[in-house]
């Protein structure tokens, strides 16, 4: 795992081994600890940052580049 500074100056830990496919790239899930028990969010691997947004269906969005992860569950009701 990668330490890096999050955004509040914290130190974060990103498993690269670890995520989901996005549309421009990976999306790396990231821990608050080495020992993976405290899960934080995700880093977006295409531009390299924490600003990510997910919403209620899964979605994950990087506010950034507009990396795209889809939903989780899909539901023609929510289109």
């Amino acid at each position: 795992m990668d330490a890096l500074e999050g955004p509040d100056g914290e130190t974060l830990y990103v498993d690269k081994s670890d995520g989901d496919i996005g549309t421009k790239g990976a999306f790396h899930v990231v821990y608050r600890d080495t020992d993976r028990e405290r899960r934080w969010g995700y880093f977006c691997g295409n531009c390299e940052t924490f600003n990510n947004a997910m919403d209620s269906m899964g979605r994950i969005r990087c506010n950034d580049c507009s990396n795209l992860r889809k939903a989780e569950e899909w539901d023609a009701a929510h289109e």
